[in-house]
């Protein structure tokens, strides 16, 4: 059985070949109850053009279609970053169980203003002001730091200085 850990390192993984894709480093795993990976998804914002092409959405429509109510509740999503208020909702509505993610939406406002970038379009909402009764755990020490350094590669690959 995989464990949270190789969950969420697999995560960094799926961030990093978005990344190199020239998409936004997000990646996400969506596990069973019993911890085994069921399917996972990378950011393909840039590559589809597609502004809705977030892994958390990916997965939240393969859990909708794929699993049966009682085994969404028990799923569980781990993810790079914090989902963003569209994927917050998808995921409360889709009746998924618990999200476990690696950095903040708030730590991701703050690397961006870091490199002179500007916030999100949308609000950065904590997941649980739009899904109240999402389980929720994050951010995590230690992989926060190694996501920072990939969103940091990226942002300045953006403006031109990596």
């Amino acid at each position: 059985m995989a464990t949270e850990s190789q969950h969420l390192e697999r995560c960094i993984e799926l961030a990093t070949e978005a990344a190199a894709a020239g998409d936004e480093p997000f990646g996400s795993v969506l596990a069973g109850g019993d911890g085994e990976a069921l399917a996972e998804a990378r950011n393909r914002v840039v590559t589809t053009g597609d502004p809705m092409a977030h892994p958390e959405l990916a997965l939240a429509r393969w859990a909708a279609t794929h699993l049966s109510p009682a085994e969404r509740a028990a799923a569980t999503m781990y993810t790079s970053g914090e989902h963003c208020p569209m994927c917050a909702a998808a995921h409360g509505l889709v009746g998924l169980g618990p999200i476990v993610y690696i950095h903040s939406l708030a730590q991701l406002v703050e690397w961006r203003q870091a490199v002179g970038l500007p916030g999100p379009r949308v609000a950065p909402l904590p997941i649980q002001e739009v899904a109240p009764g999402v389980s929720v755990e994050g951010p995590m020490a230690g992989l926060d730091d190694r996501m920072h350094l990939v969103h940091d590669h990226y942002l300045r690959g953006l403006l031109g200085e990596a």
